[in-house]
């Protein structure tokens, strides 16, 4: 799901990591909603309120939102730092899974902060909303990165449009048998739906477990992170039984 880069991935790369990715990504933006009003899985509505916040004269709500751009911005920008520097330095899986991880820290952090600190405050609201805007940059930028932009799951506006776009092209026979436009077409709708039922879980779960959707989050995100790390170790032992079959003591 992480090893492979670009051209090299597979259709099932793609799907793998898209619905995982965006599900947590629903998840994530349905529990920030829940918990802070705000939403954490894009910026889109961000800067139509930063242009409002300056209209109206509110400098500082207009810095607090400017701040949340620009940390979805920076976890973007991390991710695809991490993948490109990591080249020759490590494997490309380490590369590909160090933006998981810090997105994974940076949720946890959100959990347990409201778990024992959380004082329901403006300002640690804030602050918690733009460390789930860094994760969700972080995500957005690493599933983009290493799928050549094919695969971004944090937000839907472009990926509707695109199925429209599909959707509308599939009206003439010759491209309903063309296989590129219909596995693009799959891989969209899978992660549309991902994303709609990661945010219905997010929403059914927190009024069950609480602060504890955004553990599950942290969860699905050790699955990606360790999905291939678990391929490799069973390819390798299935080797190493292959040969010990082949090749008696």
């Amino acid at each position: 799901m992480l090893r492979k880069y670009s051209n090299h991935r597979t259709l099932g790369d793609n799907m793998k990591l898209g619905a995982l990715t965006a599900f947590s990504a629903g998840m994530v933006n349905v529990a920030s909603v829940t918990v802070f009003f705000a939403f954490t899985s894009n910026v889109t509505g961000y800067y139509a309120v930063f242009a409002q916040e300056l209209s109206k004269g509110n400098w500082y709500q207009g810095a607090v939102v400017l701040l949340w751009i620009l940390l979805f911005f920076i976890g973007s920008f991390l991710s695809n730092f991490v993948i490109i520097q990591g080249k020759g330095r490590w494997s490309q899986y380490i590369s590909h899974a160090i933006p998981v991880l810090l997105e994974f820290l940076s949720i946890l952090f959100v959990g347990i902060y409201l778990d024992f600190f959380y004082g329901n405050s403006l300002q640690e609201t804030e602050f918690l909303v733009a460390a789930l805007l860094f994760a969700m940059g972080l995500q957005n930028g690493l599933t983009a990165s290493i799928s050549n932009s094919v695969v971004k799951t944090t937000h839907l506006t472009g990926l509707t449009t695109d199925l429209a776009i599909l959707v509308s092209m599939f009206s003439k026979r010759e491209n309903r048998q063309n296989k590129g436009l219909v596995d693009k077409f799959h891989l969209l709708l899978t992660i549309m739906i991902a994303y709609v039922f990661g945010g219905l879980f997010g929403g059914i779960g927190y009024l069950y477990l609480g602060n504890g959707t955004f553990y599950l989050t942290c969860a699905i995100l050790l699955i990606i992170a360790l999905y291939d790390f678990y391929k490799l170790a069973r390819v390798k032992r299935l080797f190493e039984r292959r040969h010990r079959e082949t090749c008696p003591a």
